[in-house]
């Protein structure tokens, strides 16, 4: 097959949907296929939206899957391609890790964002969904009339511990060390976490934050001063490579990611690889991946309250700490592997060629 992946700016871009876009892209061309990247200049909504005026589609393809990121600079060219029958015209899938509308933000923007995007849903072929929760909020948009695939991202990047390795580590005294892995933005919670923190007595935990601290600058900085002006321990890694950030899942007891919004989670799993309860909240597909109370907890989004109060219950019981633990890495063992995730994609891919 040729294939074409339509993308903002590079795919070695740091973020769960850029990783599971490279897992794809490494299995198909294992496979033999030949898989053109197609990077688009990465802007604002409004300059995406002006990319309508001269993006055209690339007709030497057999098939395109769009990143649903770039939905809004796709909108025109999607729409004037080649007719149905034409031999130039080839099946558009539209891989999606969460609608751009679903996110956080005020009411009259996201209004219009659906819109757009209920647009965009209804000039492609065909979807991959990395969650149920994400296909629902498809669903809802645009009904369950097209054919897709959900394949769950997987877990297996980084390798994992041993059920002994990881009760070992759960006995450990001293200060309970978490993990907050992810960019650092007013989506994924660390305000959260700080002031969870600031709620336990003084040297109860210690946090390695390990993401980009690039992406919302401003937000990052007032963290730093935030954790630095309380007294938190705190430990900015910024982006880590795959051995470092295997030496902190390694080190660490507990994954605290309060999202206020996720399509999957990749996150949580890699945590469990290594024995991590996952302390998430209940929006989006996070209840998919964290049974709460078993292989860690869920809070409403923003209760920094109700998360204090989780630490400083595993912080002083070892021995539910290490249930959990062993539950993190049962669970993460029940996720498929990231070649699994990228055969059934390619499978579906193959199909709707097949029917185009």
């Amino acid at each position: 097959m040729k294939i074409g992946l339509v993308v903002y700016g590079s795919l070695d871009t740091v973020s769960g949907g850029y990783l599971y876009d490279r897992k794809l892209v490494a299995y198909l061309q294992s496979r033999g296929d030949e898989v053109v990247v197609i990077s688009l200049q990465p802007g604002n909504y409004l300059s995406h939206l002006i990319d309508n005026f001269h993006l055209r589609l690339n007709e030497a393809l057999d098939i395109l899957v769009e990143d649903e990121l770039v939905h809004p600079s796709l909108l025109a060219a999607n729409s004037l391609r080649p007719p149905i029958g034409s031999t130039r015209r080839y099946p558009i899938i539209s891989l999606i890790h969460n609608l751009h509308s679903s996110e956080r933000r005020v009411a009259w923007k996201n209004a219009i964002y659906r819109e757009i995007e209920k647009r965009y849903l209804g000039s492609v072929d065909g979807f991959v969904f990395n969650s149920n929760a994400t296909r629902a909020s498809v669903n809802v948009l645009v009904g369950e009339g097209k054919p897709y695939v959900i394949a769950t991202p997987g877990g297996d990047r980084l390798g994992t511990l041993s059920l002994e390795a990881v009760q070992r580590r759960a006995a450990e005294r001293g200060p309970l060390r978490l993990l907050f892995l992810a960019n650092v933005t007013p989506l994924k919670g660390l305000h959260v976490v700080l002031d969870a923190l600031c709620r336990l007595p003084a040297g109860s935990c210690a946090l390695d934050v390990s993401g980009s601290l690039g992406v919302d600058v401003a937000y990052s900085k007032r963290m730093q001063e935030q954790a630095a002006s309380r007294s938190i321990a705190v430990t900015f890694h910024g982006i880590l490579d795959d051995r470092p950030l295997m030496q902190v899942l390694e080190r660490s007891q507990v994954l605290v990611l309060p999202s206020f919004y996720e399509g999957f989670g990749i996150a949580y799993v890699e945590g469990m690889a290594f024995g991590l309860p996952a302390i998430g909240t209940t929006t989006g597909a996070i209840p998919q991946v964290i049974t709460h109370g078993e292989n860690g907890y869920m809070i409403a989004p923003g209760d920094s309250a109700a998360l204090a109060g989780i630490l400083e219950g595993l912080s002083s019981n070892r021995e539910l700490l290490a249930r959990l633990s062993a539950n993190a890495l049962q669970r993460f063992s029940s996720f498929p592997t990231w070649d699994q995730s990228a055969q059934a994609i390619r499978g579906f891919l193959l199909q709707m060629m097949g029917s185009k």
